[in-house]
């Protein structure tokens, strides 16, 4: 695996029915659909939705962290 010596951090909202850990999967599932190079999650707050005393949705608030790929730079040190 490449090593990154620069990495970018994103805030994101995972969001679940199921529970908070599904929340953290979903967030990382659609991040990585356009963000390359994932190396971790961090995970900053967890909330829920709740109607009639049942939780009804599950929100995790995550940071990931991605490499920054200088490969793709056009201007080199």
């Amino acid at each position: 695996m490449t090593d990154f010596k620069v990495a970018n951090v994103i805030e994101l909202v995972g969001e679940s029915t199921e529970s908070w850990d599904e929340a953290v999967k979903v967030a990382v599932r659609e991040a990585a659909k356009t963000v390359h190079h994932i190396r971790g999650v961090e995970v900053r707050n967890l909330t829920a939705d709740v109607m009639n005393g049942r939780i009804t949705s599950y929100k995790a608030n995550v940071h990931v962290a991605f490499g920054v790929d200088n490969s793709l730079r056009k201007i080199r040190e």
